[in-house]
């Protein structure tokens, strides 16, 4: 899907308090959202926090076995934080709700942020590692089917293999359609740090083949993160500059996400996800502003 020149004075960012809950985990994915959007307004950025429209028990059920579906929103079976608390029931349809809003409104306008977490381990029938419901499956099956986009690519940058997208691409049978560059599966150590990168290059110069970009910006690929360990921090930001200016260059919509992030305290996991939204905003508003002003 070609964009053509598209102008934005600010990066929509899809948020509301119900993508908050308290998980009782050790991940702070399920409430993350919050400090992070917090920080990126304390820091000024040109962002528009729009509303969430949650995505209803049938988009869900698209993406997943029914089944699964309604036991876990019914909290009769364990969500992917391995308990059966009902605020974090009552969060879900918002947070793949959010991927679902900043995948369309990337459609229309070029670049979305969905600032949540929680999706990759998510299989087509159950949840864990934190993920209940895959948000970028559900975005991408929901898009599908309405014949908004023909082949949509997820990169997916956590550090983590991303299991859950595979297992429903296969039981799905679109992978012809979803493509699952999921860098987790060959990226571990801090010694394929360049490799990762070159990854990074590559994947991203075959963005013109898709009609939509879902990116998954995780920060637990950092050096010192407990459960990562590939990229400094200024790799981390070579690679979300790369991302962003390879999706504005071919001018292919692009909606990215969180994904991990266990660093302590939170703060340290909040300022790598500015750094992100940093990235994000010179590409597509600073250096479009200037050349506008110039």
């Amino acid at each position: 899907m070609q964009l053509g020149g598209n102008m934005i004075d600010t990066v929509p960012v899809f948020y509301s308090e119900e993508l908050i809950a308290d998980a009782g985990s050790f991940s702070p994915s399920a409430g993350k959202p919050k400090a992070v959007v917090e920080a990126w307004r304390d820091a000024r950025l040109p962002i528009d926090v729009r509303n969430v429209v949650p995505v209803t028990i049938a988009e869900l059920s698209a993406a997943h076995d029914p089944e699964f579906v309604a036991n876990v929103l019914a909290c009769r079976v364990a969500n992917g934080f391995g308990n059966c608390r009902p605020e974090v029931a009552r969060s879900l349809p918002f947070t793949s709700g959010a991927m679902l809003c900043a995948a369309r409104h990337a459609l229309a306008h070029g670049v979305a942020c969905a600032p949540v977490s929680g999706f990759h381990h998510a299989n087509y029938s159950s949840g864990g590692g934190y993920c209940t419901f895959n948000g970028l499956l559900v975005a991408a099956v929901r898009l599908l089917a309405e014949g908004q986009v023909r082949r949509v690519m997820i990169l997916d940058a956590d550090v983590h293999y991303g299991n859950g997208t595979d297992d429903i691409i296969e039981r799905l049978a679109i992978s012809g359609q979803v493509d699952n560059v999921t860098l987790g599966r060959w990226f571990k150590t801090s010694a394929q740090a360049q490799e990762y990168l070159e990854c990074i290059e590559r994947e991203s110069a075959r963005f013109h083949e898709y009609d939509l970009v879902l990116y998954q910006a995780g920060a637990d690929v950092h050096i010192d993160d407990p459960l990562g360990g590939v990229l400094t921090t200024e790799q981390m930001r070579v690679r979300d500059e790369t991302v962003f200016r390879a999706a504005k260059a071919a001018s292919v919509p692009l909606a990215w996400n969180l994904a991990g992030g266990y660093q302590q305290p939170l703060s340290i996991v909040v300022d790598l996800h500015t750094q992100t939204m940093r990235e994000c905003v010179k590409v597509y508003v600073e250096e479009r502003r200037s050349h506008r002003d110039s």
